[in-house]
């Protein structure tokens, strides 16, 4: 037996594989033997025997007998021995070795007849090392744990990238990077719930159907209740309800959860993603700009071990030290060399974008100013850089500057080219909040579909006081782009594919 062609196969050659593993299953069927049993009796893991026995002698022999399954991804027979590789799913493997002088004529046919690259296999016997000195089980009995229909792709070719987001169980069983990524990821929330922890905020979770969407500026996703007999929005973000939970006295709160956001898909935007948000009663941009910072370089740390991490093409990114904090007025005048402010003309920005051919829908002034920023000064962003101090009519959600008129305290934080989080001193004032609801209802009169909804209830709740607070949000997809260099779709499990 050798190892399947490469995937994806089509037609006959496919039909063909299938229809052969299709007759196994009813053989065993016809013969009592059940392909899909509900248990084996496993008694230790691939993990654990190789940690058990990491250096045997070859031909040593244990005395030990375990049961252990995994999924079949190699098998050779020569002449009255059968080799096979046992997988488990963190991609360790261990030899089972089938002897006909062992399991029997009946058991040793069988064996070849039926088991096929993919199947899960259970094995029953000694621990003992080969010739050769590899870590191996001597069969004394087996048993199919769950037949595959399908073929496997060749575990010696590279699966090209829409099979392996098309299909990402195979890619998790034959790629080393892939079953990487799954644990980086849980090891960087881990790492997040720990910090949070660590500065007394508490877990909350905030609901996915709302009445309205608010909380960013995006184009949502619609759905129908048929139970409330409403149109219903999918959330494009947890902020009001979170800081409802602030007003209502839970002073550090944070989520990680769902966002969905009808809008275009590329290596860093997806229309369904995972976002962390977190809102500190009494702290305000800075304290959430260090909490940031801490948040991130924790995460590195728990999975490179330093703030310096190593992506997949080799490039070392580091982390670490005190991140700068840049204007962004100033960053744009410096590197365009003309003076930008709070106080430039509609018509000097729209004659720049127009030299650029940067065109934006509903233009603003700070629509313009946000383009003309990326235009000129993303691209010279090497080290995790914070962006200060950001127009007022882009950021309905963010209190005013304290001290420089025209701009609002906010940030975005950049990583890779890309910005990984943001964070506010947040808008407390109800009258004013109502302001800003009002001019974003304007814009949504006038076409534009990411302006958000004037939500009375949300007022409501600022009406009985929040306290002053900061907030920021970060895109879990994204910070597993900026800890790996991978893009979007390799860092979801299951992105979504037409």
């Amino acid at each position: 037996m050798t190892d399947s062609p490469e995937l994806p196969l089509e037609g006959e050659e496919l039909d063909e594989q299938h229809a052969v593993r299709l007759g196994k299953r009813a053989r065993m069927v016809e013969a009592g033997s059940d392909p899909y049993p509900v248990s084996v009796p496993i008694t230790t893991t691939i993990s654990q025997v190789r940690a058990d026995y990491p250096e045997l002698e070859p031909e040593a022999a244990t005395g030990v007998t375990v049961g252990v399954a995994g999924r079949v991804v190699h098998m050779r027979v020569t002449g009255k021995l059968a080799f096979l590789s046992l997988q488990q799913g963190n991609g360790e493997r261990l030899q089972a070795m089938v002897s006909f002088a062992q399991v029997g004529e009946e058991s040793f046919d069988a064996l070849q007849d039926l088991v096929d690259l993919g199947d899960h296999l259970f094995v029953s016997g000694e621990v003992i090392a080969s010739k050769r000195g590899e870590l191996s089980v001597m069969v004394d009995s087996w048993a199919i744990a769950s037949k595959a229909l399908m073929p496997l792709p060749n575990l010696h070719s590279e699966l090209n990238e829409e099979t392996r987001v098309r299909q990402r169980y195979l890619d998790l069983i034959v790629r080393e990077q892939a079953r990487v990524t799954v644990r980086q990821r849980a090891l960087a929330n881990r790492s997040l719930r720990d910090t949070f922890d660590h500065h007394g905020y508490i877990e909350v979770e905030t609901p996915m159907l709302q009445t309205l969407h608010g909380g960013a500026t995006a184009r949502p996703f619609t759905t129908h209740s048929n139970a409330f007999s409403t149109d219903l929005f999918l959330r494009i973000a947890p902020e009001l309800f979170l800081k409802r939970a602030v007003v209502g006295g839970l002073e550090r709160v944070f989520e990680i959860n769902r966002n969905f956001r009808n809008e275009g898909a590329d290596s860093t935007h997806s229309p369904e993603f995972a976002m962390l948000e977190a809102y500190q009663a009494y702290g305000d941009y800075h304290q959430m700009a260090d909490l940031t910072q801490e948040l991130v370089q924790n995460a590195a740390k728990n999975i490179s071990g330093s703030h310096v991490v190593t992506w997949v093409d080799g490039t070392d990114y580091d982390f670490g030290g005190t991140w700068d904090r840049l204007s962004l007025y100033e960053s744009l005048s410096e590197a365009c060399g003309t003076t930008i402010t709070p106080e430039t003309e509609m018509a000097v920005l729209v004659k720049m974008a127009g030299g650029l051919d940067i065109v934006v829908a509903q233009p603003t002034h700070g629509k313009l100013v946000e383009e003309l920023w990326e235009h000129y000064v993303i691209d010279s962003l090497k080290s995790p850089t914070f962006v200060m101090d950001y127009p007022i009519d882009t950021s309905p959600l963010v209190r005013e500057h304290r001290s420089i008129p025209g701009v609002v305290e906010k940030w975005d934080l950049y990583v890779r080219g890309f910005e990984l989080a943001t964070g506010y001193s947040e808008l407390i004032d109800p009258v004013i909040q109502r302001e800003r609801f009002v001019e974003q209802a304007k814009l949504g009169s006038k076409g534009d579909v990411e302006a958000m909804a004037l939500d009375e209830d949300f007022l409501r709740a600022l009406e009985h006081g929040m306290p002053p607070s900061g907030g920021m949000g970060m895109g879990i997809d994204r910070l597993l782009m900026a800890l790996t260099g991978l893009g979007i779709r390799e860092t979801v499990l299951f992105p979504l594919v037409k």
